[in-house]
């Protein structure tokens, strides 16, 4: 998996123990994925499909991208598309993607890197792979993540974070079998680059086989966790878990994750988002690309957008950076 790793794990900084105080979360939900497909034809496992959007704020949605070993040719990307009142947060974990927006934000991430783009009041946006991985094919996986924004921030300017593998915030399990990367927000004093305008924090996690990893989870925040791959169990009760399924966490101080002792040959450990924020408890409704609080602000959304209110097309496109290449300077 080329998402950032170190070359000896016991170096980082170690979540502690926890507090014999504290509470594990019980889960609440386990939901399966269904497969599905995005933009021109990107294979994807919609993540959150059958949980209540109330245990899911101030998340959306999120797609599991892949995982797929494209044949040349099959590379997939996304036309030209609006978005308006919340924030896109893409992270590759194998492959790279060129994304580009009406309001000049944009660039290329790959094998770890993450582009977070606050929509905001509204913009036109754009993802396509390098022309290179077209004709080669190749390995593709990673997520796209909604987060809301609260109604006093919809209307926030378009932003755009061109956050690199590099820069995520690392850290190790109490036993040492489990790589922690934080993306955004903080796990135990280890912060992630990603600036939000909703408190979230989301991390990445790799646990070897027959690991278990307990962190600390802010009681104001609620909790999921989504298998990327491989199983194992999850919550205090120690519910089984497998590929392509979401787990809901009720209230409680910490979050649990063991990897089962064996694991599939293509996966040596158990990879899971972890991710949890601060509910936001407005209205909401969502319409395609639209996420608002009232169907009004969606029918004036559709008329800013076929009026070009939200941007057009630019002229010039992001250069087609290859996978190998240096990256644009930040």
């Amino acid at each position: 998996m080329p998402a950032i790793t170190v070359d000896d794990i016991l170096v980082l900084p170690r979540v502690s123990e926890p507090d014999v105080t504290q509470t594990e979360r019980k889960v609440t939900s386990v939901t399966t994925a269904p497969s599905g497909y995005e933009g021109e034809g990107i294979p994807v496992r919609r993540a959150f499909a059958g949980v209540d959007l109330a245990r899911l704020d101030p998340f959306i949605h999120m797609d599991q991208m892949g995982e797929v070993n494209y044949a040349p040719g099959e590379p997939k990307g996304t036309p030209w598309h609006p978005h308006r009142g919340f924030e896109t947060v893409t992270y590759i974990i194998d492959g790279t993607f060129i994304h580009q927006d009406s309001h000049g934000g944009g660039g290329v991430i790959t094998d770890g890197d993450t582009q977070w783009m606050t929509a905001g009041s509204g913009l036109l946006h754009i993802e396509t792979p390098p022309e290179k991985l077209v004709q080669s094919g190749g390995w593709f996986h990673g997520i796209q993540l909604w987060v809301n924004l609260p109604a006093a921030k919809k209307w926030s300017p378009p932003r755009y974070q061109d956050i690199r593998s590099g820069q995520v915030g690392l850290a190790s399990s109490q036993d040492g079998g489990a790589l922690v990367r934080v993306i955004a927000g903080g796990i135990e004093g280890v912060e992630g680059p990603g600036v939000t305008h909703t408190p979230i924090t989301l991390a990445h996690l790799s646990i070897t086989p027959g690991a278990r990893v307990e962190l600390p989870w802010r009681k104001d925040f609620n909790a999921l966790v989504y298998v990327l791959n491989g199983r194992g169990t999850v919550g205090a009760e120690n519910r089984p878990v497998h590929s392509a399924q979401a787990a809901v966490f009720g209230p409680g101080d910490s979050v649990v994750i063991a990897a089962d002792q064996q694991q599939d040959s293509r996966h040596p450990t158990m990879d899971v988002i972890v991710l949890g924020g601060e509910p936001i408890r407005e209205p909401v409704v969502h319409y395609g690309p639209f996420v608002m609080n009232t169907e009004d602000e969606i029918r004036q959304a559709l008329l800013d957008f076929r009026s070009g209110k939200m941007g057009v097309e630019p002229t010039d496109p992001i250069p087609h950076i290859q996978p190998g290449d240096t990256p644009p300077a930040e």
